[in-house]
């Protein structure tokens, strides 16, 4: 039975909370020389953008808000959260007035311009070489030149030079590579999409090959396992596939499912579905495959959204779950997430609001190993 906690948004009440003990799969905790830590590895914190009156979310700044606030609750309780705002102290205000003590004393809050609030993409990418972190700070253009990216394109040496951050600084800019579009086991093997990493406005120079040799180098993994098919409508990232199938511990993949055939996504996700089929592990052996429902169609403006139970967000001890209004859906969902991690504490995220700007819940935080965020001097 899926362990699911609720508590009202958006004023938080206070809870006690112990995080659930369990292994993290295969992996062990030993830092190897040259390691890419899965999502699930020990983290030290979390990395978040605050939404602001000059992004795209101007016009329902209330409703993300309220989203933000229950995000930023549900990981503050478990471990440290860093939050870039260009208002840090009306954010510190606000979260002082809405979040427990206990959950404001694990946040650090640091002043920045934003364009945005999709962290996991302009965040750094954490490996670990000869036991130090190194912080890998790859360039971010706005999914391939859609949207503005300077502002969030230097939030990575902004929090470097802040000393919030502890690990290698390495530049990475002159490769385009969004945190959402990458995949690891943490036993060296990257999942990622064909058509977001070979799409001609990130890294046109390079051919499949070139990419591939690219990322064995930097992430320190041995082998990229490409998906050919799949993608959501109203997705902006072109293909993520961090919308699409994640890893999760002990060779298992979780990944969303379509079994309606007059949905438009029925086609693509079914030859998804087969391409996962035939990936195997390392050893040779299939994967252990965990379907995710596919939401009903939402839809905003005449549009329909990306809506995916796929951008789920691992902490300690819990797994950070989207929902979306359709209660059946997201109880299955998270019965699912709980079979892919029995030690974790599902927790659901109302992310209606989230989804009005094509993203999610894992989309809006990048997760960092521990050693790598310093505690607050406060």
């Amino acid at each position: 039975m899926a362990r699911i906690t609720t508590i009202p948004t958006p004023i938080i009440s206070d809870l006690t909370f112990t995080p659930a003990v369990g292994n993290i799969g295969k992996e062990t905790s030993a830092v190897r020389e040259a390691f890419f830590p899965p999502e699930w590895f020990p983290q030290s914190g979390i990395q978040m953008a605050w939404p602001h009156k000059d992004t795209d979310w101007k016009p329902m700044l209330k409703e993300v808000t309220a989203c933000y606030l229950r995000m930023a609750y549900e990981i503050a309780v478990a471990e440290p959260l860093v939050i870039v705002t260009p208002n840090a102290q009306e954010v510190r205000r606000l979260l002082e007035e809405q979040l427990p003590l206990k959950a404001v004393n694990n946040i650090q809050v640091t002043e920045c311009p934003t364009d945005d609030t999709w962290s996991r993409d302009n965040g750094f990418l954490t490996i670990f070489r000869a036991g130090q972190p190194e912080l890998l700070d790859f360039g971010f253009n706005g999914w391939g030149n859609k949207f503005p990216a300077q502002k969030d394109n230097a939030i990575n040496t902004h929090l470097y030079a802040s000393g919030i951050m502890h690990g290698n600084y390495s530049n990475q800019l002159d490769f385009i590579l969004e945190g959402g579009s990458v995949e690891t086991d943490g036993r060296g093997t990257l999942l990622t999409t064909s058509r977001c990493l070979l799409h001609p406005e990130r890294n046109s120079k390079f051919n499949r090959t070139n990419i591939e040799e690219h990322l064995k180098k930097t992430l320190c993994i041995k082998r990229v396992l490409w998906l050919e098919n799949g993608g959501l409508e109203g997705d902006d990232t072109d293909g993520h596939i961090d919308t699409l199938a994640r890893f999760c511990p002990n060779d298992t993949i979780a990944y969303v499912q379509c079994n309606d055939d007059n949905d438009p996504h029925y086609d693509t996700l079914k030859a998804m579905e087969q391409e996962l089929q035939l990936f195997t592990t390392p050893e040779g052996e299939p994967y252990r495959l965990l379907p995710l429902p596919m939401p009903r169609s939402i839809v905003w403006d005449g549009e329909r959204l990306p809506a995916t139970y796929a951008n789920f967000l691992i902490i300690n001890g819990r797994v950070l779950m989207p929902t979306y209004q359709q209660p059946d859906n997201d109880t299955a969902a998270a019965h699912i997430l709980q079979q892919a991690f029995p030690h974790h504490d599902i927790i659901p995220v109302d992310c209606l609001p989230l989804i009005r700007q094509h993203g999610s819940l894992h989309c809006s935080a990048m997760q960092f190993p521990r050693g790598v965020i310093l505690p607050s001097k406060k």
